[in-house]
């Protein structure tokens, strides 16, 4: 069953017009990135914060920037420093030459933060549906400004602070916190994510009859990613699924892989060949 799902998602891939990627967080397992599957993965990544009682979804809340900068910091600092010491694995570099040899290229829609895709050579049509790790906005926020980090975050390794000096806004000198949507958001400047985001729909309806969607590591707890998935692929019904958890599709409207993700993109490229 497995070679003929495969052998039907390079079919597909072979002959697209164009390459629409959709990831999750679990695209970079294969990297060594932690994808925070449940309290227990989340602490098996991050040993303190078992320690200090502290769940993903609690430090993953911008109240923290407020009450307690330190612990937010410390938090997103970490994952600061983790993101841009990952190399990406290079199931990214098959991903971009397929798409190097369509008429219509390659764009990515992704839920992760970490800045994988840009690093592993994807400088165009890139959509951060919750933002970037490697962007800052305000706090407060007293505008609606986003920029580059360009700071390093030293973290205290036992308590999982930050050390200040800690980023600031430039135009109110007041805290800063990173471009990304957090649960409970309301402070979130989405401007950059949705300017992305308008560029890769355009691109998408002007390739829908003859596009390809390749989703990766995208769960159903947050099903923001395969959701936009199936409505890229609607159309013709392309989608490949590269779940090792949940491969499922639905109605029968696309391939279903339950591998990770490197594997099975070494596999279809193999078949390309």
């Amino acid at each position: 069953m497995r070679k003929r799902e495969l052998a039907r998602a390079a079919e597909l891939i072979g002959g697209a017009e164009a390459l629409l990627v959709c990831a999750g967080a679990g695209i970079g397992v294969d990297s060594g990135l932690p994808d925070f599957r449940g309290d227990e993965g989340f602490w098996r990544a991050y040993p303190p914060y078992q320690r200090l009682g502290l769940r993903f979804v609690e430090l993953a809340d911008p109240v923290h920037f407020r009450a307690d900068p330190e612990l937010a910091w410390g938090f997103y600092g970490h994952r600061l420093g983790l993101y841009r010491s990952t190399v990406p694995h290079r199931g990214f570099d098959l991903l971009r030459s397929w798409g190097a040899r369509l008429p219509g290229g390659v764009a990515v829609f992704t839920s992760n933060v970490d800045g994988q895709f840009q690093r592993a050579g994807f400088t165009e049509l890139v959509a951060e549906c919750h933002g970037s790790i490697h962007h800052l906005q305000c706090v407060s926020p007293c505008q609606a400004e986003i920029w580059p980090v360009e700071v390093e975050v030293v973290i205290d390794p036992d308590t999982m602070r930050a050390r200040p000096p800690l980023p600031t806004c430039p135009a109110c000198r007041g805290l800063a916190r990173p471009n990304i949507l957090m649960f409970g958001d309301g402070d979130w400047v989405g401007t950059r994510s949705q300017e992305q985001l308008d560029e890769v729909n355009a691109w998408r309806r002007r390739w829908s009859a003859g596009l390809v969607v390749v989703e990766l590591g995208a769960g159903t707890a947050l099903p923001t990613v395969r959701r936009y998935a199936e409505l890229a692929s609607a159309v013709n019904g392309a989608l490949v699924r590269i779940n090792p958890r949940e491969p499922e599709v639905r109605h029968g409207r696309g391939v279903s892989l339950p591998m990770p993700a490197l594997t099975a993109l070494s596999v279809i490229d193999e078949l390309l060949r």
